[in-house]
């Protein structure tokens, strides 16, 4: 994972899509003009260690998820 909190909520999405249903919970505006993940965290008096560590279990649980394959169907 290259993304941290100096990396844009936009380049988040582009590199890691799962991460956008957070950001929506969060109220967060995904465009954001570019801003850092830190900056836009610290806009809605959320802590950004928390919140990356939230995204990083997002990101972990869905490439767990897709490393199990296609399932076989009858």
């Amino acid at each position: 994972m290259h993304c941290d909190l100096d990396t844009s909520l936009p380049d988040w999405i582009i590199d890691y899509p799962e991460t956008t249903r957070i950001f929506s919970e969060l109220g967060m505006d995904c465009s954001c003009a570019g801003k850092s993940l830190q900056y836009v965290c610290h806009q809605h008096g959320l802590n950004p260690a928390d919140i990356l560590q939230r995204l990083k279990q997002a990101v972990a649980n869905s490439e767990s998820h897709s490393s199990l394959g296609p399932r076989s169907t009858p």
